[in-house]
């Protein structure tokens, strides 16, 4: 079955001194969040962007798709901290939102770190946001995975680079 969902924005005054407001419809967990172009291409300013916008909704596509994926590997993830960092920026004469970096910190109990960074590039490249991008804008993963003891307690972090992938230790 098909979902749909429904933001609005409204916009006021030209592109470089005007600004707007976009909410979400469907689900009134925000509205009237102020955008404008300057938060677009110079500081936020309390304001938000499309570019952070996308960057929250491919973190959580990305979240979802990855604690799938590991949970039908059978190794069910405690915790994944996902952050992705969308570019936007000018491409010949045409701003551009160039590339989305994601960043996953996993606790993933019976996970092996190369079997993580596997299914974190599976994600990655299947994730519906990502397929949505897929062509346009240049993808990356880099994706850490936190060793445990005997016991299943935290005891730091590892990560593994894989050859010809973008996954590393930062």
């Amino acid at each position: 079955m098909a979902a749909t969902r429904e933001a609005r924005a409204v916009w006021n005054g030209d592109l470089l001194s005007g600004t707007g407001m976009v909410s979400a419809v469907s689900s009134g967990k925000f509205s009237d969040l102020p955008v404008s172009w300057s938060a677009r291409t110079e500081a936020p300013g309390g304001k938000s962007s499309p570019e952070e916008l996308l960057a929250a909704a491919h973190a959580s596509c990305f979240a979802m798709a990855l604690s799938a994926g590991l949970g039908r590997a059978g190794t069910k993830p405690n915790r994944l901290e996902v952050s992705s960092k969308v570019t936007f920026d000018k491409v010949g004469d045409n701003w551009t939102v160039v590339s989305s970096e994601l960043e996953v910190k996993g606790d993933v109990p019976g996970a092996d770190a190369a079997k993580f960074v596997r299914a974190a590039e599976d994600a990655k490249d299947n994730c519906p946001v990502s397929r949505a991008l897929k062509g346009n804008v240049k993808l990356s993963v880099r994706a850490n995975l936190s060793p445990r003891t005997p016991a299943g307690c935290p005891r730091g972090r590892r990560a593994l680079r894989s050859p010809g992938r973008t996954s590393r230790t930062r």
